[in-house]
């Protein structure tokens, strides 16, 4: 389906300046967003899981430590959940026993933890994203102590919810923006199909031969340049009109002349009763009349073939 208006095309342009504009935001802004959140809790959860190892060597060398007390109290006070495994085979496949959590529902399966078994593997600190009942968990695993990591998880949930407002905040504007976009082109076309629909009325005027209403329009753009533009064209064609209308009435009249002349010429010579002499000064008038004619034709047929183009004037 062709778009014939010019308000809808220019609606449909706005509203796809406005729908480009927003999808690059939104590529820009929701993934960098978040990522730096994710990259941000990852971060605090590796400083927690540092100082907790720190916290851990202070207080395994008082009499009373207990490990589970100490995984609980620090839990509570991190805000995470804590693991301590400890190596159940070094070679390859490593396998992982849990010797404290602060979760004591812990699942078997959770021993084999993907995080701290790739951390046991390569002897190092390890951190990545699970899936764990639905939701994600960031990770961090620390190795410490004589074969033991310690394993730091804290859901994401509130980055990732942040993550969704942020999205539902971009699309709910975007959604305005698109609305608003139409309607500014809708009330833009409006006003631009009116000042067009008035040119078209003058054009329209000007080709039926009525110069005498001005085209008007004040504005600077280019519309006002073009209106000027008809209004001076209107004012050179009231010109020629004019002056094809005396030109039309000179040429009636010098047409009408000799042919009156000739009229009444012939009419005389019609009297049998004229003698010769006068007959001969009628018919050597009569001549001149008829040059003059074809004078004045020639001189038309030059103008028509000037006007056409197909005449030129040269200047010697």
């Amino acid at each position: 389906m062709r778009i014939r208006t010019v308000g809808l095309k220019l609606s449909l342009a706005l509203a796809a300046l406005v729908a480009g504009a927003l999808a690059i935001v939104y590529l820009a802004v929701v993934p960098t967003l978040k990522n730096q959140l994710v990259d941000g809790r990852m971060e605090q959860l590796e400083r927690t899981a540092d100082a907790i190892v720190i916290d851990f060597a202070r207080e395994s060398a008082r009499p009373d430590f207990v490990l589970r007390d100490f995984v609980a109290t620090e839990s509570q006070i991190r805000g995470a959940r804590l693991r301590i495994y400890t190596y159940f085979s070094k070679t390859p496949p490593v396998f992982l026993t849990s010797i404290a959590d602060s979760r004591p529902t812990g699942s078997a399966s959770e021993e084999q933890d993907p995080i701290a078994v790739r951390a046991a593997e390569h002897r190092r600190t390890t951190s990545g994203i699970l899936a764990q009942g639905g939701s994600q968990v960031a990770e961090v695993a620390v190795p410490f102590g004589d074969g033991n990591f310690l394993l730091v998880s804290a859901p994401l949930d509130d980055a990732l919810d942040t993550v969704s407002l942020v999205r539902e905040r971009l699309l709910a504007a975007g959604v305005l923006a698109l609305l608003a976009a139409v309607l500014v082109g809708m009330l833009l076309s409006r006003i631009f199909s009116r000042r067009v629909h008035r040119l078209e009325r003058a054009a329209n005027r000007i080709a039926g031969g009525r110069f005498d209403e001005p085209v008007v329009d004040s504005s600077a753009d280019e519309l006002g340049e073009l209106a000027r533009a008809f209004d001076r064209m209107r004012e050179q064609l009231a010109t020629l009109e004019r002056a094809r209308r005396e030109f039309i009435a000179n040429a009636s009249h010098e047409l009408r002349t000799p042919i009156f002349a000739l009229g009444g010429h012939v009419e005389l010579l019609t009297d049998e009763d004229m003698d010769e002499p006068t007959r001969r000064e009628f018919l050597s008038e009569m001549r001149l009349q008829i040059e003059r004619l074809t004078k004045l034709a020639t001189d038309l047929l030059d103008l028509s073939r000037l006007d056409a183009g197909r005449l030129h004037v040269e200047v010697v």
